[in-house]
């Protein structure tokens, strides 16, 4: 999945763009909340969470996160802050932030209220994702095909969460670069042609009764 991070401390900002990195995710940093608004405004698509620090310049965490909201932009929005009073609190949940973490925190914390924030767009709050034969295990990053587990690369899980939360849709080459890869990788780079190939490669090796299939001159498909 794909998470904005607004935070202008940089030594902050580029630790957890390196952390979450690790664990899978696609990070973008930015540094202000004026450059946040207006990437937020032209591609609220693009990303599935925004991790907002509320001391920004030029326009601060609690008026963005209300602009967003103003705008019926839903996308979760986690609120870092260095104030612990209950007023404060109250004032960042009152501005449409979902979740509120006070620095400084344990990274681990942090990971755990991304995945929570990340499940709650599902009907049900599960850590699964079942298509066909498949089951996907998000807080582990396990993928079951009944008792036999599918040994993925960080970048596979990541491109496979992707089409199993979007199951029967086709998603084109740019989607799935958008989702799984950050802004600033080059577009014209074949690395998500190796990705999907070694993905699928281990999925037919695996299991018959799902496969992604490709949608000539448009993209692929998760068939389950």
């Amino acid at each position: 999945m794909r998470i904005l991070v607004v935070e202008d401390q940089k030594k902050l900002a580029l630790s957890l763009q390196r952390g979450l990195g690790q664990n899978g995710y696609a990070v973008d940093v930015l540094f202000d909340g004026e450059a946040a608004l207006n990437r937020i405004e032209h591609h609220s698509d693009d990303y599935d969470l925004v991790i907002l620090d509320v001391m920004l310049p030029k326009v601060n965490g609690v008026e963005l996160c209300t602009q967003l909201r103003e705008k019926e932009m839903l996308l979760p929005i986690l609120m870092l802050t260095a104030k612990d009073t209950i007023e404060d609190r109250i004032r960042g949940l009152d501005a449409g932030a979902d979740d509120y973490l006070v620095k400084p925190f344990a990274f681990e914390e942090l990971l755990a209220r991304v995945r929570a924030l990340l499940r709650r767009p599902q009907s049900l709050l599960t850590n699964e994702l079942v298509i066909g034969d498949l089951t996907l295990d998000i807080s582990t990053r396990r993928v079951m095909q009944g008792d036999l587990e599918i040994p993925l690369t960080l970048k596979e899980f990541s491109i496979l969460e992707y089409f199993m939360r979007n199951p029967n849709q086709v998603l084109t080459r740019d989607q799935i670069l958008n989702h799984v890869w950050d802004f600033s990788f080059d577009s014209l780079s074949n690395v998500v042609d190796v990705h999907l190939k070694n993905l699928r490669k281990k999925l037919a090796t695996h299991t018959h009764d799902t496969c992604i299939e490709t949608i000539h001159g448009v993209g692929y498909r998760l068939k389950g």
